[in-house]
């Protein structure tokens, strides 16, 4: 695959139930956060969750995820949600993110979420076909296809 990846970006209002006494926003959101801007992602390339879970019974378990902390997020700011697929293979993907304020355009948090695809069972499977041009994927691609590396050596970095 070659060019940047695409990104979607979602927007999100901090809720007074998502923080704390102090109007921070408790760090398990960003997980929940990160959900939302996946599901989107997914919308904006013509996919829908629902729909690859009840036509094809092909779902997404999350394997792992990691967020880093970079400012606090408080009660009532708006907060951008960017997302893109930092690598992908026919029984994997990995989604990365960058959190940010609305208004001042500070980073508030980067994250990444990778997730294998099961069927109802909850064993492996590969991701039908039909879904990988979207994905980025070809018949062509045995292995992982790495996007937006760049500064620094990480894999799936921002884009």
């Amino acid at each position: 695959m070659t060019g940047e990846p695409h990104c979607h970006e979602a927007q999100i209002r901090v809720r007074y139930a998502e923080t704390d006494q102090m109007g921070v926003v408790y760090h398990a959101n960003y997980l929940v956060w990160m959900e939302v801007g996946r599901v989107e992602y997914c919308r904006s390339i013509g996919l829908r969750y629902k729909d690859m879970e009840t036509e094809e019974s092909t779902h997404l378990a999350v394997a792992e995820a990691g967020c880093r902390y970079l400012a606090p997020a408080l009660y009532d700011e708006e907060v951008v949600v960017k997302t893109w697929v930092g690598e992908i293979h026919s029984r994997m993907i990995v989604f990365r993110y960058e959190l940010r304020n609305l208004e001042t355009e500070k980073v508030l948090a980067t994250g990444f979420t990778k997730h294998v695809f099961v069927g109802r069972d909850l064993k492996p499977k590969k991701l039908p076909p039909r879904y990988w041009a979207a994905f980025g994927l070809t018949p062509q691609s045995k292995t992982a296809v790495t996007m937006g590396i760049s500064g620094g050596g990480q894999r799936g970095a921002q884009p």
